[in-house]
């Protein structure tokens, strides 16, 4: 999976370049971490976001895309991109270790893909 990621300033927000595995991890780490139900609140500690705004954005994401698209983000967005790559893998530990197997089951991606995903992330902000 490639996980660096290309910023193109557009005014205030920035464009994205987005292949479809990226678009498919996105989408898997918002709608899981929305899925979880932990109420407003931890949503909002979690991803710097409401509900309607995670939606929103995983929405973006959803689909079966056969090629990359771009995809204009706010920082807004880019921050809960980031949080949720790095959110999800604390809702995997058990017994203080991290469940590989269950990280996979559930998202189907491993989670350095998540990490990798989110290290692009800041680093494509860094260069933009």
């Amino acid at each position: 999976m490639r996980s660096r990621l290309q910023l193109i300033p557009d005014g205030e927000a920035f464009v994205a370049r987005i292949t479809p595995a990226q678009a498919e991890a996105y989408h898997q780490a918002l709608a899981f971490l929305r899925g979880r139900n932990l109420g407003n609140t931890a949503l909002a500690v979690q991803l710097g976001a409401g509900p309607e705004a995670v939606d929103t954005l995983a929405d973006r994401f959803e689909g079966a895309h056969a090629t990359s698209f771009e995809l204009r983000l706010t920082i807004k967005e880019l921050h809960i991109l980031h949080s949720a790559m790095t959110a999800v893998a604390v809702m995997f530990l058990e017994r203080g270790m991290f469940s590989e197997e269950n990280f996979h089951r559930e998202l189907t991606f491993y989670r350095e893909n998540f990490d990798a995903l989110a290290l692009g992330i800041v680093e494509a902000a860094a260069m933009a």
